[in-house]
């Protein structure tokens, strides 16, 4: 897909999910089944940028990197330290270039992958 999915290193850690190396946490909804199964080894989280979202209260602060205007939506590319991740959002958004915003993701959408293997781990049991 374009833009495409945002994968970011991490692992769970008591059904969070934990980025590396920065430290942040976001919800994860893979239900104790995939947190038992993953708990604590290295992964890949995977979200699509129309699954990250902007919002006040959100969990994770980042900067706006870059700003691409495609009619009615923009993509915009989110930085956190190191890390860098695409999110679509509506085009009457306001947003300017190094402007700090907060961001979640739909915890619901989010797939895992073995940081090993690249093996998706969306059904693991």
């Amino acid at each position: 897909g374009s833009p495409p999915m945002n994968l970011i290193d991490g692992r769970l850690v008591n059904g969070r999910a934990v980025m590396a190396p920065l430290n942040f946490e976001l919800p994860f909804a893979g239900g104790a089944k995939a947190s038992g199964a993953t708990e604590g080894r290295p992964l890949v989280f995977g979200i699509r940028p129309e699954d990250v979202y902007l919002e006040s209260g959100a969990p994770v602060e980042a900067r706006v990197h870059d700003v691409e205007n495609h009619g009615v939506e923009k993509i915009l590319t989110l930085r956190v330290g190191d890390t860098t991740l695409r999110a679509t959002v509506p085009a009457r958004t306001d947003v300017a270039i190094e402007q700090p915003v907060r961001f979640a993701w739909n915890p619901h959408k989010v797939v895992l992958f073995d940081k090993g293997s690249g093996v998706s781990l969306r059904h693991a049991s």
